[in-house]
């Protein structure tokens, strides 16, 4: 061969190759079903498009001014669990060791988010009939306004039960709380039922929400309920964070982590921690105008949702800066098929009123 040979591109271009597939491991050698090839070639996919998003610039948000402490923060967020969603691992050849390393050597909060997204993706998806209901059991500490003060609850563990049912339902909800049950009723201006959305997310219906993070990112801009005090990205990552619960379609779930990635102001939070003390992997947002933060903690391990919490980061008149709203743990999710009932029991017949 000629020096003109091996400097041409084509030449320097196999020699790369050589180089890489010498440094790169045996391949996998197992046979793969048409169906599990898909699926790894799906996932690879996937992870090469969320690497390519990481350095993209960060859309410009207005900051409007400040609010005071809005009812829903005294509702649970106990929907943002992923305990079982997530547990599935990284499912590109690494052990529990590589994943955990890989998520805390990756840098920036994209990286960490777009590792989430990736392990999502790996989860099968689960068999959810629309005659079913959604069990949350959670840890909860929130805050109440009284003469003109926050005061935060004792923690309390709540069950809840979302019927999964898309057509517009009277009866939204069951919510059990120190063994006193309380049925959610349609929201106002429902007369006839409210449907499933963004205030009732069902498996069928988040299953729906586009799968592109960009295109997510522009329907809940839309459809939030807008605050004038709020910074309308805060209100959509703490929106993402409601969605992010329970039982999740897999797509879904990959795409919401990788729509928050895109949210400018979300960081990691090192010292995040649950309503009952567990720390992990946090991500956090805070509205800087208004001054609250809220941040999702994620387990070490195997980066199941562990919870959450949101406190004050400046002065107002109703709180200190470090006052706690609220915190959540979540503690574990299923799917049953009767208001009530609690997994691995008999529906209840003591005739408590269920939601339906």
């Amino acid at each position: 061969m000629n020096r003109e040979d091996a400097a041409s591109p084509e030449n320097r271009n196999d020699d790369e190759a050589r180089h890489l597939a010498w440094l790169l491991p045996p391949p996998v050698t197992e046979d793969l079903s048409p169906e599990r090839f898909r699926h790894q070639k799906e996932l690879l996919m996937n992870h090469i498009d969320a690497d390519s998003r990481r350095d993209r610039p960060a859309q410009p948000t207005t900051r409007p001014t400040s609010r005071l402490l809005r009812p829903a923060l005294l509702v649970p967020v106990s929907a943002m669990a992923l305990a079982g969603i997530l547990a599935g691992g990284f499912a590109l050849g690494t052990d529990d060791k590589d994943r955990t390393t890989t998520a805390t050597a990756t840098q920036g909060t994209g990286g960490l988010l777009h590792h989430l997204s990736t392990v999502a993706l790996t989860s099968e998806a689960p068999v959810v009939r629309d005659d079913q209901f959604l069990y949350t059991r959670s840890k909860v500490r929130e805050a109440e306004i009284r003469s003109d003060k926050a005061v935060l609850s004792p923690l309390t563990e709540t069950e809840s039960w979302a019927p999964q049912d898309p057509r517009p339902l009277k009866k939204i909800g069951l919510t059990r709380v120190n063994g006193k049950d309380e049925v959610s009723n349609a929201q106002l201006g429902d007369d006839n039922g409210t449907p499933a959305g963004l205030s009732r997310p069902t498996y069928d219906w988040l299953a729906s929400l586009p799968t592109d993070p960009d295109e997510l990112l522009a329907y809940l801009r839309t459809h939030v309920r807008k605050d004038a005090e709020q910074e309308i990205d805060q209100t959509v990552f703490e929106q993402i964070g409601v969605l992010l619960g329970g039982v999740l379609p897999p797509k879904t779930a990959a795409t919401l982590y990788r729509a928050a990635a895109n949210i400018p102001g979300v960081k990691e939070a090192p010292d995040a921690k649950d309503a009952i003390g567990r720390t992990g992997l946090g991500i956090a947002r805070e509205d800087t105008k208004h001054g609250d933060r809220t941040e999702w903690v994620f387990d070490k391990d195997d980066y199941s949702f562990l919870g959450s919490r949101q406190y004050r980061t400046k002065d107002a008149p109703y709180a200190k800066a470090g006052t706690l709203l609220y915190s959540t743990a979540e503690m574990e999710h299923a799917i049953v098929d009767k208001a009530g009932q609690v997994p691995g029991k008999a529906p209840e017949s003591t005739g408590k009123q269920q939601a339906g």
